[in-house]
């Protein structure tokens, strides 16, 4: 796909010969007129000019237009970002059907590895001067995940997408069962989550649209998604081995918009007498974890523990 600049090179170029017809000196002409290896020249120049952008190739894997230097670069984009204002590269002028990497959302900060001034034991990031379009590459042992939830491991090309300011980070905090509560063994109850900051009620198609779309927000800025609730079994309340992600007791997807800022879940044949973790976990409508604008944050999820009797009265640990 050519920039605007090519293309008005090349009817400079098309002027020329309709003026002058090929290159030649007209007897009682004093001026030799401009020959074509000129002007392709000027034609190299101006398209050399261009800021980076990647284009299909046919086979899925993309190149790179090539540039000079970077101070180029940065004067291409500039011109380029307005010359696509209405007119977007290599897609009919939508950029989001466009196989290019339209330069306005080039991030340039994705080209330093962050070792400016390293701390203690900090390892290099990965750099991408084209927005990591292409990283799947990178691990050829693994299918792209592509909507689906793999359970050998994939690759998701899909970028994060918007995300909330701090102001609109979500939390949530169980409300029942109580914190260090006891429920009765075999016997219905219903999880209850208070939720802020978070557009509930938002979920797409877990088996084809999995991490399948970048985070979305709203009209507030907030997140658009939904929750999840997970019980897990315990050996005791200390319990300090790690669990395993693979086991749990309960699992329930909160797919409803929130009732007065809570979630509810039924867990309609209650729980076998023992000691439980529950957990919620906060999603993106796509059901990717929910992403903060900064790394020091309180946690966006909650977690407490519960007992369950014979007869839903205490029972003490025994150490």
């Amino acid at each position: 796909m050519f920039s605007r600049s090519f293309y008005v090179a090349l009817l400079s170029l098309s002027l020329s010969f309709v003026a002058h017809g090929a290159p030649h000196h007209v007897p009682g002409h004093q001026q030799q007129c401009p020959s074509v290896s000129t002007v392709f020249r000027t034609v190299t120049v101006t398209a050399g000019a261009t800021a980076p952008t990647v284009v299909n190739d046919g086979g899925g894997k993309g190149t790179k237009a090539t540039t000079t230097a970077k101070g180029s670069t940065t004067t291409a984009k500039s011109s380029s970002a307005a010359a696509t204002a209405s007119v977007a590269p290599g897609g009919g002028g939508n950029p989001q059907t466009s196989l290019t990497l339209d330069p306005r959302v080039l991030a340039t900060g994705f080209e330093n590895d962050g070792q400016d001034v390293p701390a203690a034991g900090q390892v290099k990031s990965l750099t991408s001067n084209n927005n990591f379009i292409n990283f799947c590459l990178t691990v050829p042992n693994l299918p792209i995940t592509n909507g689906k939830q793999i359970t050998t491991g994939s690759c998701n090309p899909a970028p994060i997408g918007a995300i909330p300011s701090v102001d609109n980070m979500p939390s949530s905090k169980f409300s029942f069962p109580q914190n260090f509560g006891t429920l009765k063994a075999n016997t219905p109850f219903t999880v209850a989550m208070e939720i802020k900051n978070m557009q509930t009620g938002f979920f797409v198609n877990a088996q084809q649209n999995y991490f399948a779309a970048p985070q979305q927000l709203n009209a507030q800025g907030q997140i658009q998604g939904h929750s999840h609730v997970v019980i897990e079994q315990l050996t005791s309340l200390d319990q300090t081995t790690p669990t395993d992600p693979k086991k749990f007791a309960f699992f329930k997807g909160l797919n409803a918009a929130a009732a007065g800022g809570k979630l509810t879940a039924d867990v309609t044949n209650g729980l076998p007498a023992g000691f439980y973790k529950l957990s919620s976990i906060n999603t993106s409508s796509n059901h990717q974890p929910v992403i903060a604008p900064v790394a020091q944050h309180g946690s966006l999820d909650d977690a407490i523990y519960f007992t369950v009797t014979a007869n839903g009265g205490k029972k003490r640990m025994v150490h």
